[in-house]
């Protein structure tokens, strides 16, 4: 066995031996604009609970057009190639990569002092709603979820240990395969005394649930609908590609929202399902925002009104699934009014 496959093997006792761990976290979301990195330490307890977290540095890497373009055509199952998978799947591990080195530069740091990098990779298809699959014997509820970038690659390239594919591991054991956000909100905004709720709005809103006096047992998640997705989406639409996103919310605010088409929206039954549930750029990608602005333009809306008739649409996704089943399924003790 050589040096290096002995260092490889020995990793997992290694790192649980230690109380102390610097740690690059690697995130690229659904929104498709670019890798955010963060150099962090942990420090842990006797029984290995995390007892401290700070932040050393952080950089994003954004994702040129031509890159982003590339990764979005494989998010839509029309466009989708085999050949074209495997070289994004490993030439986006070159921009992971690249951002390890971008926050190791803004720390003044090296990778000899890091211990492990944490890589969630780039979701292109996530796949919640179980199918009947063949499996030996006869036939299996499947469901799934792929992320891709090459941990090999990234480790090559750094030096560093690699953990990935997070979240089909998470998947696998009945989960929605967003297994640690939970985590770190309850650590960061637990708090003995208060409910809070936790509320990402990437490219899909997520909501974690926090009750006061919480321990990780008791904390949950699910997602609450399209984040930015949509609203990015118009934005791009709208402009010819020139805007991502719509900045400042200034097209939202000049255009009107057409409530019977929020309403509409939300006929959605996925929005009355109970949690935990998740969703993705399978529901809210290409095809959906293709049928809203058709639908919307028909009936008269400016592009402004789309905006601002997508941006209520989030709004309301987050604020029905507080109203149904966070007092509902906790009750009001210990939780915030929505």
């Amino acid at each position: 066995m050589t040096a290096a496959l002995s260092a490889e093997t020995g990793f997992r006792a290694a790192y649980a031996s230690r109380s102390e761990h610097t740690v690059i976290g690697l995130m690229s979301g659904t929104s498709l604009d670019g890798v955010d990195a963060a150099l962090v330490r942990i420090l842990t307890g006797r029984r290995g609970e995390v007892t401290k977290v700070d932040l050393l540095a952080q950089a994003a890497l954004p994702y040129s057009e031509q890159m982003r373009e590339r990764v979005a055509a494989l998010c839509v199952p029309e466009r989708a190639r085999i050949d074209e998978l495997t070289y994004v799947h490993f030439g986006l591990s070159e921009w992971y990569a690249r951002a390890v080195q971008l926050v190791l530069e803004q720390a003044g740091a090296s990778g000899s002092g890091v211990d492990v990098i944490s890589m969630h990779g780039q979701t292109v298809w996530h796949a919640p709603v179980p199918v009947d699959f063949p499996v030996p014997g006869g036939t299996a509820s499947v469901r799934g979820t792929l992320q891709i970038g090459s941990a090999a690659v990234v480790r090559e390239r750094t030096g560093i240990p690699v953990i990935w594919d997070l979240r089909s591991r998470d998947m696998a054991a009945g989960g929605e395969s967003a297994p640690l956000a939970p985590f770190i909100d309850a650590m960061l905004f637990g708090s003995r005394t208060e409910g809070r709720i936790v509320q990402n709005i990437g490219g899909i809103g997520s909501a974690t649930v926090i009750l006061a006096g919480a321990d990780a047992a008791t904390v949950y998640a699910f997602d609450t609908g399209p984040g930015n997705m949509v609203m990015d989406a118009v934005a791009t639409a709208a402009s010819g590609g020139a805007e991502r996103f719509d900045p400042g919310g200034a097209h939202a605010a000049a255009g009107r929202v057409s409530l019977a088409e929020v309403a509409r929206l939300m006929e959605d039954p996925w929005f009355a399902r109970r949690p935990p549930k998740s969703t993705g750029r399978e529901v809210y990608g290409a095809a959906f925002v293709r049928a809203f602005l058709e639908r919307t333009s028909a009936g008269g809306l400016t592009p402004d009104d789309q905006a601002a008739t997508a941006t209520a649409f989030t709004a309301e996704s987050i604020a029905a699934a507080y109203r149904h089943f966070l007092h509902s399924a906790q009750g009001p003790e210990g939780l915030p009014s929505p």
